[in-house]
């Protein structure tokens, strides 16, 4: 019998040379569509943080902003976006970071978190980690009472793990 994770696995799409040549992109949303990979999906992040004590779930632009929701439901937590600059109407915090393939920056707006949050950060992939450590980054300014990180999939050859302080909880659905 398949176990959940390989019907994950096997569902995911891969599309060479997108969004540049050389890169291998990861296509979540085959995940999304697909009502059986998107229930498995929020069961196993839920069960990841339901005794966390979240209280926010922050999802990264823009595949960060399909599950986070959910999980955000499911565990009584409010969600907050991270978004590309330009896209947020208040007062917001950046960070700039170099990508895999560029040069990008994100923004939180400034009155999203306080020092009473615990935090869930989500996006769909880690690879070189340069956003969610930008991410991270912009967190750390709130002084929050905890930072958790969620990835729906780690390509761990490619070591982003390696770049964020150790003390870091960091887990991914999958591990490719």
């Amino acid at each position: 019998m398949e176990s959940r994770k390989e019907k994950l696995i096997k569902s995911i799409r891969n599309i060479p040379d997108f969004p540049i040549p050389g890169v291998q992109f990861k296509d979540v949303t085959t995940l999304f569509k697909d009502p059986e990979c998107l229930h498995i999906l929020s069961d196993l992040m839920y069960e990841e943080y339901k005794n966390k004590g979240i209280t926010k779930v922050v999802g990264i632009e823009s595949r960060g902003f399909i599950m986070g929701p959910i999980l955000a439901t499911r565990l009584n937590a409010g969600f907050v976006p991270i978004r590309k600059p330009g896209k947020l109407p208040a007062e917001v915090l950046e960070e700039s970071y170099t990508k895999e393939y560029g040069i990008d920056a994100i923004q939180i707006h400034k009155d999203a978190l306080s020092d009473d949050d615990v935090v869930l950060l989500h996006d769909d992939l880690l690879a070189t980690g340069g956003t969610m450590k930008a991410a991270c980054n912009l967190i750390r300014k709130f002084n929050p009472k905890g930072i958790y990180v969620n990835f729906i999939i780690e390509l761990v050859e490619l070591n982003g793990r390696s770049i964020f302080d150790k003390d870091l909880d960091i887990t991914a659905i999958l591990e490719l």
